[in-house]
């Protein structure tokens, strides 16, 4: 009995399953953060009643105020419109990145990892290629290839992030193929396709999921880099690259046309990241 006693006084919070309260707290107000960056994508009229695009000459480089929140820009549009405008732009990217690598991942990741001993030889290598070079200089390098816009910006990212969803996919599938329930499908007379499809891509499928919502975060912040250096969308466009572009050079007199949409990217990746994590634990164990 003392013994047990002793236990329980030496085990930590964690492993008999209590959630720390700062933990508890951050998953809340990363909810909310992500609640209200959908809010702002999908109905943006219900945070702003302005024009993203509106110019203002008698109202240049206003300060934060209570009628313009997050100040106005060296043409006197509303940051804080702006910012919530630039929402749908921003997040477009990293959901087309992450839907596009993820479906390339299983279905190319999955195809190695069942494939004979050549052809995995020959998908590994390329993998590995590619993944020598830092993701943003592929992405750097795909955009000046095809030139401005989103869709290069997103088609860059997206190349730039494959890799690394082959490659968990592969490793998966190698595992699971040697599993029970792939292994008893095939003494069964199963066809092998049949059998991959049912017992082999859904669990690939729910290993990238999670590394999807991890990589969802940083696919935001390459495409936000490349509209930076003035290679996805261009002006008037909101976008928060591009916002904190435009703002670079005004730091001194305007430090609010930087700052507001650097701080809308640094929250929503924090959000995403920390929702990601519980989410990612999840989907291994079950």
């Amino acid at each position: 009995m003392t013994l047990l006693r002793g236990l329980n006084r030496s085990t930590p919070a964690t492993a008999v399953g209590v959630r720390h309260p700062a933990t508890t707290v951050g998953l809340v107000f990363a909810s909310l953060m992500l609640l209200l960056l959908t809010c702002a994508a999908f109905f943006p009229h219900m945070l702003t009643t302005g024009d993203p695009t509106a110019t203002n000459a008698m109202n240049v480089l206003a300060h934060p105020s209570a009628e313009h929140w997050f100040g106005t820009d060296q043409s006197g549009r509303d940051v804080y419109t702006r910012v919530i405008y630039g929402t749908a732009t921003s997040l477009q990217v990293g959901l087309q990145a992450v839907g596009i690598a993820l479906l390339a991942g299983v279905l190319v990741g999955t195809l190695a990892g069942m494939a004979p001993t050549w052809l995995d030889a020959i998908i590994v290598r390329f993998i590995e290629i590619i993944m020598a070079f830092p993701e943003f200089l592929i992405a750097l390098l795909v955009v000046a290839i095809i030139g401005k816009g989103p869709t290069a910006v997103a088609l860059g990212v997206t190349i730039s992030i494959i890799p690394a969803y082959v490659r968990l996919a592969r490793i998966t599938a190698r595992r699971l193929k040697i599993s029970g329930p792939y292994e008893a499908s095939r003494l069964l007379g199963v066809h092998p396709a049949r059998a991959t499809i049912r017992h082999i891509m859904p669990n690939v499928s729910a290993t990238l999921v999670g590394l999807a919502v991890v990589g969802f975060g940083s696919a935001i912040v390459s495409a936000a880099g490349l509209s930076f250096l003035g290679l996805g969308v261009q002006p008037p466009t909101p976008e928060w690259g591009l916002m904190m572009s435009e703002g670079k050079n005004q730091l001194a007199g305007g430090w609010w046309i930087s700052v507001f949409p650097g701080l809308a990217l640094a929250c929503t990746v924090i959000a995403v990241t920390v929702l990601a994590r519980p989410l990612q634990r999840f989907l291994e164990d079950g």
